[in-house]
């Protein structure tokens, strides 16, 4: 059984195909973000500390954290906000750049078991993202584009993964530590994007046996009421064998999604998780917390919510 274990200095989070849907929660997060991508920038943390608090509190199972600022410096930004993070909250974190000075300095400061977020199958990626994974025994996100680019076609990015996660046990990473993302397409855009998905999400599973997240949102990139497109679909990738998400824990909408999934899928046993949010008074049922209300618009660099 593929099972992916993260962990805090205190608190250990396991995704797998046997444990409930893994939220990560998305808004520490600066992209399309401008108050907040001003504040991080000049030290000033507090929009950091509510987001990270709020998340939790709505029920994230992990949060990502990025700190991509234009002109700013990186790695120190996304280091202060990891110590942060980790001393406000306790739930494994998902450490989210593209420059690799800025993963070293968050993985020299990540006390636990984080995920590196992320890698892709070109090769200067490869070789510099995958040595770093290893050193600080990671797990990894391996994102389904190379030099070519996004293909249209999810055979191709099912082999793309194939070859990420073959050179990922090249560098002693185990299978179980390479959760990939199969890229999902806005349905707006590209009509057939929710069964290319689904279908090569069940492909990963069966054939690679490797856990699976996304950028939630990409979905519904472009429409209206997108966290009622996202809460179903978020459901039925679950129910395809997708383990994890990349997603925004304060839309009561969405949340409900994954809580449907879990019941669907035999993860919720008794249906207690479901009946404890969706109670009257529960916060499955009612509106998001209000530091959700407050945070207005927010994006992520593979999409967006609304």
């Amino acid at each position: 059984m593929t099972r992916t274990v993260l962990a805090s200095a205190t608190k250990e989070v396991v995704i797998g195909f046997d444990q409930p849907f893994c939220v990560i929660g998305e808004r520490i997060n600066p992209t399309g973000r401008k108050k907040l991508a001003e504040a991080m920038k000049v030290g000033d943390y507090s929009m950091v500390q509510a987001d990270a608090l709020a998340q939790v509190a709505a029920g994230a199972t992990m949060l990502d954290v990025n700190a991509g600022i234009p002109l700013a410096d990186e790695p120190r930004i996304l280091a202060e906000t990891i110590q942060l993070v980790q001393s406000l909250v306790d739930v494994p974190l998902s450490i989210d750049s593209s420059i690799i000075d800025a993963l070293e300095a968050g993985l020299g400061v990540y006390q636990g078991r984080p995920l590196v977020n992320s890698v892709t199958g070109e090769e200067e990626s490869l070789e510099r993202v995958l040595p770093l994974v290893k050193k600080h025994d990671a797990a990894v996100v391996a994102i389904s584009n190379d030099e070519t680019g996004i293909s249209e076609d999810p055979e191709v990015r099912y082999a793309v993964a194939k070859k990420i996660a073959e050179r990922a046990e090249d560098h002693g990473i185990s299978r179980q530590d390479v959760v990939v993302d199969p890229l999902v397409m806005p349905i707006g855009a590209m009509g057939t994007a929710g069964t290319q998905a689904f279908r090569l999400i069940r492909k990963l599973r069966e054939e690679l046996k490797v856990n699976t997240t996304c950028g939630a949102s990409n979905i519904s990139f472009g429409l209206p009421n997108r966290h009622v497109v996202n809460a179903h679909f978020l459901s039925m990738a679950a129910c395809a064998g997708m383990t994890s998400a990349i997603m925004n824990p304060l839309h009561s909408e969405e949340m409900n999604g994954t809580r449907a999934a879990n019941m669907l899928n035999a993860l919720d046993p008794d249906c207690r998780a479901w009946l404890s949010a969706n109670r009257e008074g529960g916060a499955g049922g009612g509106e998001a917390p209000r530091e959700g209300r407050r945070g207005g618009r927010e994006g992520r660099r593979r999409g967006g919510a609304a």
